[in-house]
């Protein structure tokens, strides 16, 4: 048994205030018998319930006796006989009733707060354990995501209908290196980055393939982009070179050779 868990259940309440069947009584019983805890606990209990009553215990006005003895019709002129007030007479049993309806009132009070407590403590856990469900799944499908995405990179890179382009560094970035996978009968064009300079906000690297003599753009990246490929625009057949310059962030409409950073040719 759990006696920190058993005290908080609130059956001690219950059972100081009569309202267990005869089997939980019993079982109360039987508990504090055991468990000297459980019994301290529930003398304290007694103790602030008989506290409360006669904290809460009325003394009846003084004049109570001939407004009582006026309703019972007892003639004014003849002197009414003295009737001591016992503590088991009637008074007494009306501030023990309302004693009791105080002190059942407090006792339901306080299972009802108990109750309220676990079951806001068990919505909280289970609010938690929802978020993490939640933060897990979000996990699950970037890393689902992200194995996606590296399994067609392979794909792409051993697929032999894309020619691989290496693109070694100029004069101005010896170290920088890139590659193109151009698949001439779709057109489609993929870009690794392997190692470029990163660039400031208003710049952008631009990928320019060289088709009949004349640069065309193949579009826009950023040196930090974590892709394994990454997807350019279309282009033509007949590439001859690939190149990379540094243009301001947009792009330009012809390549800035003096920025140019890598180049390679089909």
């Amino acid at each position: 048994m759990n006696i920190e868990e058993y005290i908080s259940s609130g059956i001690l309440e219950a059972y100081v205030m009569d309202q267990l069947s005869s089997a939980e009584r019993a079982e109360v019983e039987a508990a504090a018998a055991e468990h000297s805890q459980i019994k301290d606990e529930l003398e304290k209990i007694e103790l602030s319930m008989e506290s409360l009553a006669f904290a809460t215990a009325v003394t009846p006005p003084s004049d109570i006796k001939e407004k009582l003895m006026g309703q019972i019709g007892s003639e004014p002129e003849k002197e009414a006989p003295v009737v001591e007030m016992k503590p088991e007479g009637s008074f007494n049993v009306l501030k023990f009733a309302a004693a009791a309806s105080i002190i059942a009132a407090l006792g339901s009070a306080i299972m009802a707060m108990n109750y309220w407590n676990k079951w806001q403590s068990a919505e909280d856990r289970l609010s938690t354990l929802i978020a993490q469900n939640e933060q897990f799944a979000e996990n699950y499908n970037q890393v689902n995501q992200q194995l996606g995405d590296i399994q067609n990179a392979v794909a792409i890179m051993n697929n032999s209908a894309y020619k691989r382009v290496t693109m070694n560094g100029t004069d101005n970035a010896p170290e920088s290196l890139a590659t193109v996978y151009w698949n001439e009968a779709t057109s489609d064009v993929y870009l690794s980055i392997q190692s470029l300079k990163e660039l400031s906000q208003d710049q952008q690297y631009q990928l320019w393939a060289i088709i009949d003599g004349k640069p065309v753009d193949v579009g826009v990246f950023d040196p930090g982009n974590d892709n394994l490929l990454v997807q350019m625009k279309n282009i033509g057949a007949n590439a001859a070179v690939f190149a990379v310059t540094i243009e301001p962030r947009g792009g330009s409409e012809n390549p800035s050779l003096e920025t140019m950073q890598v180049v390679g040719n089909v």
